[in-house]
């Protein structure tokens, strides 16, 4: 959530800012701060009358003693204390209204954020490997998965509808030991697994910013205000909200695996075939919370750590750099890896590193202090898939296919695999 001082004082600047974002926001923001300026000065009316109350409390006592009579005094007093609560309330419900306003207004992209109207836009920053070049038709990976009777999408509509699947045998295994691969690996680089609920009420979900925009999109489990989670980040995030940390124990760093679950609003008729697009999928998350000198550096260094796995997977990616048109509402600067899918013949999305600034911290309310009497400040937040289990399985089985329908596995996963081939 945007600093409401940032709107009043900058209200131009944040209002370019939407617009960056190809969205105008114009009216709503001169709502709020019209909204801020009426309930500040009814802050004053009433603090000019707590004033006002004090003074003439202090009074009283010496004009009973002095004899005189306070039956008026008094009348005025209840009636100025009525006024007072008037004043009290109605400057609640204008707080209220300004922090719903403000709830629905998106983060404000950091100046390095490339200018751009939609992902057409975005700007690839680096390459990692060389798109494997096959002496034989290849085959996409819900071909493959079928041949090799890993996968079962079919019995997966039976079972649940579209957009499920069923993992078999090695294809289970292989899921499985991709999951603990990263884990592994992540954990090894200095991260604490942790294994969150994949249930989150109303606030979680709030607090990391998916909540209220974003509501429809999620599945809400009925007579409850628990919602499945779209991502770890969304407990993970929350594990210290309204927490106020020791400075010097961060930054903060935290993965994850977690089973997430999301509607694919707006999706329909993309990517209906095999992993890349599923209401139920797997995923390890990266997060940390840091300093707000430092949130930059931890953006690189997570994205780095992202791509890390997929160095070691050998699987040929991009890092390309969203533009204000195509960033994500909370984030103020995010990285897309994006993995070679042979089928799609281009890169694919198996990862977004984000940097939210104090967004959802100031949300959250997680604050640290260097020292005790310091005044707490707020953290920034940071995450990034680590990655998305499913399309990192599909970017095996197509990247590593072979002539007579088997697939090497990567010699990372040998171990954990018990094998070096699916077949």
């Amino acid at each position: 959530m945007l600093d409401i001082k940032v709107i009043r004082n900058n209200p131009e600047m944040v209002k370019a800012a939407m617009k960056n974002r190809q969205m105008n926001l114009d009216n709503e923001i001169d709502k709020i701060l019209k909204i801020d300026e009426e309930r500040r000065n009814i802050l004053q009316e009433a603090e000019s009358m707590k004033a006002q109350q004090n003074a003439v409390s202090k009074k009283i006592p010496e004009m009973k003693k002095s004899g005189e009579d306070i039956s008026k005094v008094m009348v005025e007093m209840k009636e100025l204390s009525d006024k007072i609560s008037e004043k009290t309330k109605l400057q609640s419900e204008l707080e209220a209204k300004q922090r719903d306003l403000i709830s629905w207004i998106p983060n404000i992209p950091n100046e390095t954020v490339p200018i751009g109207k939609d992902d057409s836009e975005n700007v690839e920053i680096r390459r990692w490997g060389e798109p494997r070049k096959f002496d034989f038709e290849a085959k996409a990976h819900w071909d493959i998965g079928k041949d090799l009777d890993i996968l079962d999408p079919e019995r997966a509509a039976k079972v649940t509808g579209a957009r499920f699947n069923f993992y078999k045998g090695l294809g289970a295994k292989l899921e499985r030991s991709v999951i603990n691969f990263f884990l592994n690996t992540h954990t090894q680089n200095g991260y604490t697994e942790v294994f969150p609920p994949f249930l989150a009420n109303d606030d979680s979900l709030f607090g990391t910013g998916q909540f209220p925009k974003f509501k429809e999109d999620e599945f809400k489990v009925e007579n409850t205000n628990l919602y499945l989670v779209p991502t770890a980040e969304v407990p993970v995030t929350n594990f210290h909200r309204n927490e106020i940390l020791e400075g010097e124990s961060l930054p903060i760093k935290y993965c994850a695996y977690s089973a997430c679950f999301r509607s694919e609003a707006g999706s329909a008729g993309r990517d209906t075939r095999g992993l890349i697009r599923q209401h139920q999928f797997n995923k390890v998350e990266l997060v940390k919370l840091c300093k707000p000198e430092n949130s930059y550096e931890e953006l690189e260094k997570l994205t780095n750590d992202a791509e890390r796995v997929l160095q070691l997977l050998g699987l040929p990616y991009r890092v390309v750099a969203l533009c204000t048109g195509d960033a994500t509402f909370s984030s103020a600067k995010t990285y897309d890896i994006e993995v070679w899918m042979p089928s799609y013949n281009r890169y694919v999305e198996i990862s977004s590193c984000s940097n939210f600034e104090d967004y959802q911290a100031r949300r959250l309310q997680v604050r640290y202090k260097d020292s005790a009497k310091d005044k707490a400040k707020l953290v920034h937040t940071l995450n990034g898939s680590g990655l998305a289990v499913g399309r990192t399985v599909a970017a095996i089985l197509e990247n590593y296919q072979n002539a007579d329908g088997t697939v090497t596995v990567p010699e990372v996963l040998v171990s954990l695999m018990g094998t070096n081939i699916l077949k």
